[in-house]
């Protein structure tokens, strides 16, 4: 647990600044979630516009926010709390960037996909673009997060080699095949018990507190307009990995999303890992998920491509574990620094 008061003193805390972003890439996506998006940037105690600094995305996880990791609560400390924390500690300044990545269906995996919004191209181009225009940058880019999260960094990394420089997945999803078969069976109950497809959306957000089924199926909605959009679909413009009414599991459409899993895009597009200065990545040796499964798998094919890399398994499962940002962002620093 953390302490009840994680403060720093006023003097050794950063500033949360707000960007209104306009994006251009977002603009008329199939949902029609806003284009408009607030972008959240940590500058550290003592900012000094006249000094440079190294960046940090901080990429939230499926259903999450920039704006959610600012939460403190009992068992939780804000982000920017943590980052008070670790400069404190002797990690070097810098400045780090919260993006609004919220959708319709709770993420997007930071994909481009014509089934949600090209999200990879907003994060990549257009927030960074408007952050190195407000502050004083180094031009050396970091990104870490947790759960799609970290999957959302390592796939930026492959989607621009040598725009990103250092990389930390926190349990990030890897090892598809098992990853995302235990939501199946329960997303086709979510959807019947929502009265089908056709209503399915409308009623997930019409509720105070969505149980496991009907998440799962937003889950598993997302992922199907992440990795096989196919816009001559309807009501969900794209290919599912099961029946939602008789269940029947279509392999073919599983086996098509291992294409975007990272132990798979390493062997064919690792240029992007391989550029990195620290490619980081870890799970819980208990993760629901299996995701410490696919993280074992993903460094066995990292050292088969002698690809530099950092692999760690922890006590503990999928959730709960913001406290692993505390040990990872200040190495991700540090190679910034480098």
């Amino acid at each position: 647990m953390p302490s009840p008061f994680p403060h720093v003193a006023p003097e050794h805390r950063g500033e949360l600044r707000r960007l209104d972003l306009g994006s251009q890439c977002l603009r008329g996506n199939f949902w029609q979630d806003p284009a408009r998006r607030d972008v959240l940037v940590y500058t550290p105690p003592r900012f000094d516009a006249q000094r440079a600094y190294p960046a940090l995305l901080v990429l939230a996880p499926f259903a999450g926010t920039g704006e959610g990791l600012l939460a403190h609560g009992l068992s939780d400390v804000a982000i920017t709390t943590r980052f008070d924390r670790m400069i404190l500690d002797g990690c070097a300044p810098f400045i780090a960037v919260l993006p609004d990545v919220m959708t319709s269906l709770g993420g997007s995996q930071f994909r481009d996909s014509p089934a949600i919004g090209d999200y990879a191209t907003y994060v990549l181009r257009e927030v960074r673009a408007a952050v190195a225009a407000a502050l004083p940058l180094t031009g050396r880019w970091g990104a870490i997060g947790r759960s799609s999260g970290g999957y959302g960094a390592l796939a930026l990394a492959m989607d621009a080699p040598g725009e990103l420089h250092a990389v930390a997945s926190l349990a990030g999803d890897m090892g598809f095949d098992l990853a995302y078969l235990g939501d199946i069976s329960h997303a086709v109950s979510g959807v019947q018990r929502a009265g089908g497809l056709d209503r399915f959306v409308e009623h997930f957000w019409a509720q105070a507190r969505p149980g496991q089924d009907t998440f799962a199926a937003l889950n598993v909605l997302a992922m199907s307009c992440a990795y096989s959009p196919d816009m001559t679909r309807a009501p969900i413009p794209a290919r599912l990995p099961v029946n939602m009414l008789t269940g029947e599991v279509d392999f073919d459409v599983l086996q098509g999303w291992r294409a975007h899993d990272p132990i798979e895009r390493a062997s064919t597009e690792g240029e992007g890992l391989a550029k990195l200065d620290m490619l980081f990545f870890d799970a819980g040796d208990r993760d629901e998920y299996n995701l410490h499964l696919g993280a074992r798998r993903f460094a066995a094919r990292l050292r088969a491509l002698g690809i530099d890399h950092v692999h760690e398994e922890f006590s503990g499962g999928h959730r709960g574990t913001s406290y692993r940002y505390d040990a990872v962002v200040p190495r991700i620093i540090a190679a910034l620094e480098r």
